[in-house]
């Protein structure tokens, strides 16, 4: 999974540098500020698509001394530094934009010149989308996930946020060449301005989603609920365990869970039959999902005892 994250990363990277050439040349011949606009978008999701490129290869590194778990939820802070791109350099700048367009409008030279542009952008954006929605496919595996539901509770920042990315853009172009058309051939001169702002405002609304997912992913997610069922169905079904007290889950990345169960063995097993049951306990557990890297047994005996000891209390 990995390296489908990488290989939507360095597609969209691609498209949207040969894309922030083109539209930049075609504001130089227009002086449209929606192209000028969809311009810095694509400059914008440039330096996003490095940042989380930096983000992965970071995430990489073996784990060692000051970082036993390793260093995979660095992938989370460098989505965050994204989100913050998109809402000071591409939301902001694009809405402050529009307002000195709406200000002191101005006619578009050459508007052909720019909706052409758009529809080659269009193309390259769309194709960069779907190679981000098959990897989404391929995560899902056929299972009724919607979209909006995986942008929720993805743990893999690199690809959901380029399936937002490329969606906005998308939408994005289609905002700009109305407001092409509208200035330029239905004698609206403020709608360049308008388009502007709009994709601006989208932009924010994509860069507030972002932190905000990130934000969580930063301070600690569990796994997602199937996994934590898997492992408590995992750990009930040895017979040396009588009840499964708790399981915790945190992602220690997008391709990394520790899961942490706190069991309560039967009554009756030697010290040799406690060690083997632990043994096959967390063998069992690394195997219901290949992401689980670390498995912590605790046994809930004392706390069952305790509980006990309340009640005739």
């Amino acid at each position: 999974m990995a390296a489908d994250s990488t290989r939507v990363v360095l597609t969209a990277l691609a498209g949207n540098l040969a894309i922030a050439a083109a539209k930049f040349t075609a504001f130089a011949f227009t002086r449209s500020t929606a192209m000028l606009t969809e311009a810095i978008h694509s400059l914008v999701d440039s330096g996003n698509q490095a940042l989380l490129l930096v983000g992965q290869k970071r995430a990489s590194r073996p784990s060692d001394e000051s970082h036993p778990f390793g260093y995979g939820m660095e992938v989370y802070f460098w989505a965050f530094v994204v989100a913050l791109m998109i809402f000071l350099v591409g939301g902001a700048l694009s809405i402050w934009q529009g307002v000195e367009r709406l200000r002191a409008p101005a006619p578009i030279e050459r508007p052909w010149l720019s909706l052409g542009v758009i529809a080659v952008s269009a193309v390259f954006e769309a194709s960069s989308f779907a190679v981000a929605y098959r990897a989404f496919r391929k995560v899902v595996r056929g299972r009724d996930v919607r979209l909006w539901r995986f942008l929720k509770i993805s743990k893999d920042p690199s690809l959901f946020a380029t399936l937002m990315e490329d969606g906005a853009a998308v939408t994005g172009l289609a905002i700009a060449g109305v407001g092409v058309m509208a200035a330029s051939w239905g004698r609206m001169a403020w709608a360049d301005g308008a388009a502007s702002i709009l994709i601006g405002l989208l932009l924010t609304a994509i860069a507030i989603f972002l932190a905000n997912e990130t934000r969580s992913l930063i301070a600690g997610e569990a796994a997602a609920p199937d996994v934590v069922a898997r492992a408590k169905a995992a750990a009930a079904e040895d017979p040396r365990v009588e009840a499964v007290v708790e399981v915790a889950s945190l992602h220690l990345g997008p391709q990394a869970i520790l899961v942490a169960v706190t069991v309560d063995f039967r009554d009756g097993l030697s010290g040799d039959e406690l060690h083997d049951a632990a043994e096959a306990l967390t063998e069992r557990l690394l195997k219901i999902d290949p992401r689980v890297c670390r498995v912590f047994l605790r046994p809930g005996r004392a706390r069952r005892i305790q509980r006990r000891n309340v009640t005739a209390a």
